[in-house]
Order: C-alpha cells, then structure tokens, then sequence
C-alpha cells in the first residue's frame, strides 16, 4: 500500500507531463508556419462548417492538418465565427493566422477601373466582363448617366448594384457642382451641364485644357454659333452603341442628326459619353477666355484662337504636321 503510493504519484506526474508536452506540441503547430509555398486565393462556401473549410484549406495545400484546425477553431470559437468568402492566403500562413483571417472577413477585394468619356453602352460591357461579379444587368441607364472612376466590389456583388452605385455617384457629384456653378452660365439644367461636360470629355484628354475648351463652346452659344464638334457627329452615326472606328468624312459633317453640332445650334439632345469629375468641374467653372476656336496643335493638345484668322492659320500648322515625315 505504501510502495503503490509513489506509483500513482509518479504516474499522475507523467501524466501531467506528457500532457504538457502535448499542449506545448499543439501550440507549436498552432502558430507555426503553414505548408504554403506561395500565396493563394481560395473561395470558401457559404454555410461551410470548421471541418468544410479545413478540408478545402488542406485540399489547396494551405493547411497541414484537419482535425487540430477544427480543435482549434472550437477551443477558439469566442472569437468569432468563421465568414465564408474569397480570401488570399500568404505563404506559409500558420493555423492561427488562418483562423484570424477568416474571422476578419478581410476578404479579397477586386477593381474595376472606369475610364472617362466612354460611352454607357462601353461601360456596361466592361461591368459584364469583370470578374467575380454575378448577376445581370437589367436596369440599363442612359447616356451620362455613370460616373467614371475606379470602383471596388468583392467576389459575389451584383453586377446591378455595382451599376446602380456609379449611377448614384453621378447624380450626387452633379448636384454638388450644380450647386456650387459660376453665376451666370447659359445652362438651364444640371443635364445640359452633363451633355456640354460629355463633348468637352471627348474634345482633350488633357485636364489642364478642358476649362479652355468649356469656356470656348460658352463662347460659341451665347454668340448663337454653332458647337461644330467632331464628336457630336460621332455620336451620331453610332449612337454610342461602339467607337465609329474611322476618319469623319464630310458626308458625316452633313448628316442630318440632333447630334451632330455641325448642323444644329446649341447643345444636342442628351450626352454623348459619360464625363469625368474634372470634365464636369470645367463646364460649371470654366476659364474666362475670348478664344472661339481650336485646333490640335500636334504635341497632344490645342492651340486656341480668338479670330477665323488666327484659326486658320492654326490649321495650316496643324496640316503641315500631319504632312511632316516621320523621324
């Protein structure tokens, strides 16, 4: 009786210990590194339980060991459930790593970049083609309507809501400049801001030019001239729906269309792109200037003129450029 006393003493010792020893082995694997030779993005069902989703980690090659991974995310589950979604793994991410992050919900995060002065019907194609969205697009807007700039969405948003967003963009962003327009500018409507700010999007690339460029089509409608942009007659042989792909010829300068400003006084019907921030600023606070006229100058932007004069001689330039050889 006696000798079986330190027995069970030096049994519950090593019990102890090797329990110890296991804890301090479980800790170990817990937060060390993780089979990943390189970063990985893996998609993680909805409704997936610890076992699910250690599976399909292990099955990437991202983790090492199924059931301490659901041990753990149970021995830890007061921290917070684990959300399903698109998530990027970094290399060699141990198991405790892995449940922080998929507790986070910092899930991958996809751009689509919307240049300015495309057209809706271009936008839409783009929003169609972007990756990890869903859905259709069943409320298609007009022209003008969307704002360009960078949008960011993640694996499963809805192609409509995403659509819906720059349309919302747009309308605040139009009603803030309205808002804050220079007195005095022959514009009865925040749409016929849009629909001058879309020509004057598609007229110049460069930002610097286009209060110039705003401030010389002012000019034009308050003398009753007319626009004459070449993009309006564009837009009028397309509607929008693709780029006209080809030099204008003097048929398209003739053609009888609302757009086409050669033809018809003041503004067009509606837009015919949709305008940037900067393009939309330059139309309600534009450039004081007694230019009426431009023309490009050949190093990417215009040469401005106050008389036909001048301008034609800004043309004559501008063919000789075109007619110089090439170095």
């Amino acid at each position: 009786m006696k000798r079986s006393l330190p027995i069970a003493v030096a049994g519950l010792c090593l019990a102890a210990a090797f329990g110890i020893l296991g804890a301090w082995s479980a800790l170990r694997w817990y937060e060390a590194p993780g089979p990943a030779t390189e970063a990985k993005t893996l998609v993680l069902e909805r409704h997936g339980n610890s076992e699910a989703i250690g599976a399909a980690l292990e099955g990437a090659g991202i983790l090492d060991h199924v059931r301490p991974f659901m041990l753990a995310a149970r021995l830890t589950a007061g921290a917070g459930e684990l959300k399903a979604g698109e998530y990027l793994f970094p290399a060699a991410i141990s198991p405790a790593g892995i449940l922080d992050l998929l507790r986070s919900g910092k899930t991958v995060i996809h751009r689509l970049v919307v240049p300015e002065g495309l057209t809706s019907a271009e936008i839409l194609a783009l929003v169609a083609d972007a990756d990890a969205l869903s859905g259709e697009i069943v409320n298609r807007p007009g022209e003008g309507q969307l704002l360009p700039e960078t949008y960011f969405y993640s694996l499963g948003d809805r192609r409509q809501a995403l659509v819906d967003r720059m349309r919302r963009s747009m309308t605040k962003l139009v009603a803030d400049l309205w808002a804050a327009r220079k007195p005095g500018l022959p514009l009865d409507s925040p749409e016929a801001a849009v629909t001058l700010a879309s020509i004057v999007e598609k007229e110049t690339g460069l930002e610097a030019e286009r209060p110039l460029i705003a401030g010389v089509f002012y000019n034009r409608l308050k003398l009753g001239m007319r626009l004459q942009s070449d993009p309006t007659v564009s837009y009028g042989v397309t509607l929008g729906a693709q780029p006209l792909g080809r030099t204008l010829t003097r048929a398209d300068l003739d053609l009888p269309s609302p757009y086409n400003t050669y033809v018809i006084k003041g503004l067009p019907p509606g837009p015919i792109a949709n305008p940037g921030r900067a393009a939309l600023k330059a139309v309600l606070d534009p450039a004081a200037t007694d230019a009426l006229y431009f023309v490009a100058d050949g190093s990417g932007g215009h040469a401005f003129s106050a008389t036909l004069d001048a301008h034609n001689k800004a043309v004559q330039r501008w063919r000789q450029l075109q007619g110089a050889p090439k170095n």
